[in-house]
Parts: C-alpha cells; sequence; structure tokens
C-alpha cells in the first residue's frame, strides 16, 4: 500500500507544503501528460518507503495554475521537495526511482 498522496490545491497548498513540519515531495502534473502517468507509480512507491520522514503532495497544473506559475513551472512533470516552507530540490521531467530517491536523500540530509 502507497503512503498517502495527498492531492492539493490553491485553498491548501501553504497548509500542507509550506507549513508541513517535515519535507514534502511536491508532484507537479496534468491528466494529459504522459510522462506524469509514467512517473506516479514511482511517486507511489516512494510515497510509502518514505512515509515516516516525508509528506507528498500533488498539484495539477490545469486546477492551481498559480501554484505553478508561483515556482516557475513550465515543463510537467516537475518534482519540487519542499523543506521549512522553500523549495530545496527540483527535478523536470521523467527520472527513474533511483534518482528520485537520491534527490529525497539529499533534501533530508540538507
Amino acid at each position: 500500500m502507497a503512503g498517502d498522496i495527498i492531492n492539493v490545491g490553491e485553498k491548501d497548498f501553504k497548509t500542507v507544503v509550506l507549513d508541513s513540519p517535515k519535507p514534502v515531495l511536491v508532484d507537479f502534473w496534468a491528466v494529459w501528460c504522459g510522462p506524469c502517468r509514467m512517473v506516479a507509480p514511482i511517486i507511489d512507491e516512494l510515497s510509502a518507503e518514505y512515509k515516516d520522514k516525508l509528506g507528498f503532495a500533488k498539484v495539477n497544473v490545469d486546477e492551481a495554475p498559480k501554484i505553478a506559475s508561483a515556482y516557475s513551472v513550465m515543463s510537467i512533470p516537475t518534482l519540487i521537495v519542499f523543506k521549512g516552507g522553500k523549495p530545496v530540490e527540483q527535478v523536470v521531467g521523467f527520472r527513474p526511482k533511483k534518482d528520485l530517491q537520491k534527490l529525497l536523500e539529499k533534501a533530508l540530509a540538507q
């Protein structure tokens, strides 16, 4: 079973992501995005593996364009790790699981 991945929008982004006591990986995606569908099962696996250390959230860029714009998300999928309310790590495009694990470990070590 995957960890809890919260779908967030403009109303709850601050509460769920920016005010989180632990780092949060945010997956910026859209329904029509093929690479987003490829990365989704990897995010599910990571959310189960890191559920005690990290929060996981998804932002649909079509439904929350202000959030995407605020963090200069031009291409999707974009994955951003927020820590203490600020973006600390970011990758754009599909990445294999091992690359995303490195990204999460780097963010946790900061």
